[in-house]
C-alpha cells in the first residue's frame, strides 16, 4: 500500500507544480534577467542528456573512431546544420547509427 500512497503523492506534488505556474501566467511579468536564463535551458538539459550517450561507454571516455554514437552524432549535427529540419536531423542520425553499428 506504502507504493501507491507514494504514487499518488507525487502525482500530487507534479501535478500542483504544473498548475501553479498555468494558473499564474499572465497574472505577474517575469524580469527580463529570469527571462534571458530561462532561454538557455533546454540547451543545457538537452545537452546534459546527449552528451555523456556519446561521449561515454561502459563509464569511461571514448573519443575514438570506433565509436559509432559519437560518429553519428558528429553526422546528425552537420545535418542539422545544413538542413535546419529536426525530423531529418533525427531520421538520419538513426539510420546513421543503425549502418555504422551494423558495419563496424
Amino acid at each position: 500500500m506504502n507504493i501507491w500512497l507514494v504514487m499518488l503523492l507525487g502525482g500530487l506534488i507534479t501535478f500542483g507544480m504544473r498548475f501553479s505556474l498555468i494558473y499564474l501566467f499572465g497574472r505577474f511579468e517575469a524580469p527580463e534577467t529570469m527571462r534571458r536564463a530561462l532561454h538557455y535551458v533546454p540547451p543545457a538539459v538537452l545537452s546534459a542528456i546527449i552528451f555523456p550517450e556519446l561521449f561515454l561507454q561502459d563509464g569511461m571516455l571514448n573519443i575514438s573512431l570506433e565509436n559509432t554514437r559519437l560518429l553519428a552524432g558528429l553526422i546528425a549535427i552537420l545535418v542539422a546544420w545544413f538542413s535546419r529540419n529536426t525530423l531529418i536531423t533525427i531520421i538520419i542520425g538513426i539510420l546513421t547509427l543503425f549502418l555504422l553499428q551494423f558495419f563496424l
